[in-house]
């Protein structure tokens, strides 16, 4: 099995983000400012010799994971491809919801008032099963469900990627927060959001994960 370098970025800025309405399998698109981000994560990644690039299946990480690639040095080698494992978190009855109400309503059984403050006080995982559990009707993705899913990715990328190999993944905040918190190899504060269109960098070899930077702005 390889070793590689996975750079994770953050898709751009879309209307629900703006809005701070939750966004797991709904999808808004990019809005202005999100596609002026985007090209600015595409103009310092320009260089970078990408063997392959990715994106979740959701419009917001396909179109960001476009402009990057058409900037990149090898836009003429490589041709973006979606990857479904790698979508946000689903959020069940919660989604399109105002954020803060959404994440008081699921924490407050558990004396927690916002989504940093059920981090802090029990984890990323129980984020999930805490949102399940508050679902009437259960359809929110818990920690198993959702781990079985992402790990399916990396067994993909495992699949096509060769020793040293440079790979971009477009993916989402909540989905970036949580695989930095399984394989933090850093002090990374994930009761913080990664900002639209930054950089976390992980390496994965032999199969093991390592997250060694977390939310870097790129300009």
């Amino acid at each position: 099995m390889a070793k590689y370098q996975i750079y994770l970025v953050r898709h751009g800025r879309t209307w629900f983000n703006k809005y701070n309405k939750m966004q797991g399998w709904s999808d808004t698109p990019l809005a202005p400012e999100g596609v002026e981000v985007a090209k600015k994560a595409a103009h310092a990644l320009k260089d970078v010799d990408f063997a392959a690039a990715f994106s979740s299946d959701a419009r917001r990480a396909i179109d960001t994971c476009k402009l990057i690639v058409d900037e990149n040095i090898n836009h003429d080698k490589i041709t973006p491809q979606k990857l479904m494992e790698f979508r946000e978190e689903f959020y069940g009855y919660y989604e399109g919801m105002n954020s803060p109400e959404a994440w008081f309503m699921v924490g407050e059984p558990h004396g927690a008032k916002s989504f940093a403050e059920i981090i802090a006080k029990y984890g990323m995982d129980a984020t999930k099963d805490f949102m399940k559990e508050a679902d009437p009707f259960h359809d929110a993705e818990n920690a198993e469900e959702y781990w079985n899913r992402v790990n399916k990715g990396f067994e993909k990328l495992d699949e096509i990627a060769k020793d040293g190999d440079k790979i971009l993944l477009v993916s989402h905040g909540t989905t970036i927060r949580s695989i930095t918190d399984r394989y933090n190899d850093g002090n990374f504060d994930v009761t913080v959001s990664p900002r639209n269109s930054s950089l976390t960098m992980m390496t994965r070899d032999n199969g093991e994960n390592k997250v060694t930077s977390y939310n870097q702005l790129l300009d």
